[in-house]
């Protein structure tokens, strides 16, 4: 996304993945580096176009629309494709998806480091939105597989831990690179760091698979969710170059509405629907989407105009101007942790509704600063304050997702959760974007109007009102002339940017009423990180008083191949390997026999895992 902040329930999607009894203990370690950094490098690709976007304007001359487009497309292919993304990773394998989502990233990557123009920067930038939608789902399904739950939160610790960091220094070193290089070597950072982490995803990493089913695979869904996004966004921007009402804007609106509704009735009928509909049938669910809706799209409407203003108005390097967001990431980052327990003292509802106040009020802070001062007192007590309010925010609307569906549905709850904080995203840059440019055109013009310039000079500021503040000042202007048309171009700037403002601020509110009216003031069922509930196997008769048969892999010792991780059959004896070796011989070995119950062979492991049942025994 267009922000600093990740989607507000990844943990969650890692938390209610199904049990497993994970991979071997030294491919484990090898899995939490490469979904780390396959995580950072997707978490990077949506965090550095922050900073960048001026620049870019300036350099390839794009308009407004171009612009937004730029933004936005890459969260349009992560909101609408994650969630079949996932299913697809779960029928042809997690690892193979999530290598391809990197290759294309990287590729991409380096066709929006030498694109010529906006166009041709916002086909590199859909083709990196499609990468990413196989990288980011998969990539946190092989974290989830590699651990058993037991072990989980640990995993999930040290993986949040490193994302929050790039979260924090994503921003200033893209705003480095384009200070010190130029945008393009932003794009062009990200291919090495995604060839890296391929290399080591194919050499080190296993395909370790959970359940015998290979779930249907929501096609129509995914393309019509896409295509209606795709037509809503374009009928958005569509506004920046003409009226609300010309049918360039209307027809694609009403068309991707249309298509959209044809989803959502789709999914109604659909046995494998990417958005089984039913979990907004709990007002708690429904509530808790609404306020990520409302408060992540306010979140990002303002993130995406901040920079605007800090490089035309308050002369900020991009560097700068990434340094600027650091508290904000650091608060969240340090204070996620204290915020959870607010659920164990408060329960969800009190958070849910203060976080957004909170935010609200860090939201009217921004649109305080005029067209100078210091950052420690303009900006800088605006980003403690959203900060804050988004960290009271974040976990405990987690943990309410998760506390709102059954336990076998978490994963899917988060993962509908984490679609619509993209889609609030994407909508916020497509619709923020119209405003702010309406409020600057009208702005400018009223500004210029009032100037005593000549009316060549007054009718060429008028013309360039549509570039948001990208506007060069006529050569013919004398020298008191030119301040006085630069000032105008900064104050209305600044208006634009207060106006974003207050209407983040109103949204913010908005969701931490939608919060009050829809919450209960104690979730149904407090949702348990990494304990797993009480398993019961149907198959334990038939575990018998066995011997391994071998001292290692009984099939690869016959072939000569080389194993990892020995699991030994309870029923008759038979030692082979697990998932993470070549063969997958104790898997094979259940297929061909159907001895349900395994137990490790690995030193200092006892677990016993049930293929029938798929759960720890």
């Amino acid at each position: 996304m267009l922000t600093v902040v990740r989607p507000p329930c990844d943990a969650g999607v890692l938390r209610g993945a199904p049990e497993t009894p994970g991979c071997a203990a030294h491919a484990r370690r090898w899995v939490l580096v490469v979904t780390i950094l396959g995580s950072s490098v997707a978490f990077l690709e949506g965090s550095i176009i922050n900073v960048a976007l001026p620049a870019i304007q300036r350099a390839l001359g794009a308009s407004v629309g171009q612009m937004q487009w730029i933004a936005s497309v890459y969260t349009l292919l992560l909101a609408a494709l994650t969630l079949a993304a996932g299913s697809l990773g779960d029928r042809f394998g997690r690892l193979r998806l999530f290598a391809l989502g990197l290759a294309i990233l990287a590729v991409a990557s380096a066709g929006a480091g030498v694109a010529r123009n906006g166009t041709d920067l916002i086909v590199a930038r859909a083709v990196q939105g499609f990468g990413g939608a196989l990288l980011v789902p998969n990539s946190l399904a092989l974290l989830s597989a590699a651990f058993p739950k037991s072990m989980r939160g640990r995993a999930i610790g040290t993986w949040s831990a490193f994302t929050a960091l790039t979260g924090a220094g994503g921003p200033i070193l893209g705003g480095a690179l384009v200070d010190a290089v130029s945008w393009r070597a932003a794009f062009f950072l990200l291919v090495p760091l995604a060839l890296i982490t391929l290399a080591i995803a194919l050499a080190r990493v296993p395909d370790v698979r959970i359940g015998r089913d290979r779930p249907a695979i929501d096609w129509r869904g995914a393309a019509l969710a896409t295509t209606g996004l795709a037509l809503v966004v374009f009928g958005i921007i569509g506004a920046t170059s003409g009226g609300v009402a010309q049918a360039s804007v209307l027809v694609p609106l009403v068309a991707g509405l249309t298509l959209l509704a044809v989803f959502v009735l789709l999914e109604t009928r659909t046995p494998s629907p990417m958005m089984p509909p039913d979990l907004f049938r709990s007002p708690t669910f429904l509530g808790a989407n609404l306020l990520t809706l409302l408060v992540y799209f306010a979140l990002t409407g303002i993130f995406f105009v901040l920079p605007f203003n800090l490089v035309r108005v308050h002369g900020y390097s991009a560097t700068m101007t990434g340094a600027a967001y650091l508290p904000f990431a650091l608060i969240i980052g340090v204070l996620s942790r204290w915020a959870g327990g607010l659920l164990d003292r408060f329960g969800a509802r009190l958070p849910l509704i203060v976080g957004p106040v909170i935010t609200a009020a860090g939201f009217l802070l921004f649109a305080l600063p005029g067209a100078s001062g210091s950052y420690w007192t303009t900006f800088f007590p605006a980003m403690v304050v959203v900060g804050l309010g988004m960290a009271v925010t974040v976990a405990p609307l987690t943990s309410t997702v998760m506390a709102a569906v059954d336990e076998t549905r978490v994963g899917v709850a988060s993962g509908v959760n984490n679609a619509v904080a993209r889609v609030a995203a994407l909508l916020a840059v497509a619709i923020v974007g119209v405003v702010a440019l309406v409020v600057f055109s009208r702005a400018l013009s009223s500004r210029v109007d009032a100037l005593d310039v000549p009316p060549a000079l007054r009718s060429v500021m008028v013309a360039q009102s549509g570039s948001l503040g990208d506007v060069s000042i006529p050569a013919g202007a004398s020298a008191a002339q030119a301040r006085a048309l630069e000032d105008a171009v900064a104050e209305s700037l600044v208006a634009c940017f207060r106006y974003v403002a207050v209407l983040a601020a109103l949204l913010a509110v908005a969701g931490g009423i939608a919060a009050a009216v829809t919450l209960e003031a104690t979730p149904a069922r407090i949702a348990t990180a990494d304990t797993p509930a009480t398993a019961r196997c149907a198959h334990v008769d038939l575990v018998a008083a066995v011997s391994p048969r071998s001292p290692g892999c009984e099939e690869c010792l016959r072939t000569g191949s080389r194993w990892v991780h020995l699991r030994v059959c309870l029923s008759c004896g038979f030692v082979g390997c697990c998932d993470s070796s070549k063969n997958r011989h104790a898997t094979a070995h259940f297929w061909a026999t159907q001895h349900p119950v395994v137990r490790s062979l690995e030193p200092g492991e006892s677990w016993r895992w049930c293929y029938l049942d798929e759960t720890a025994v």
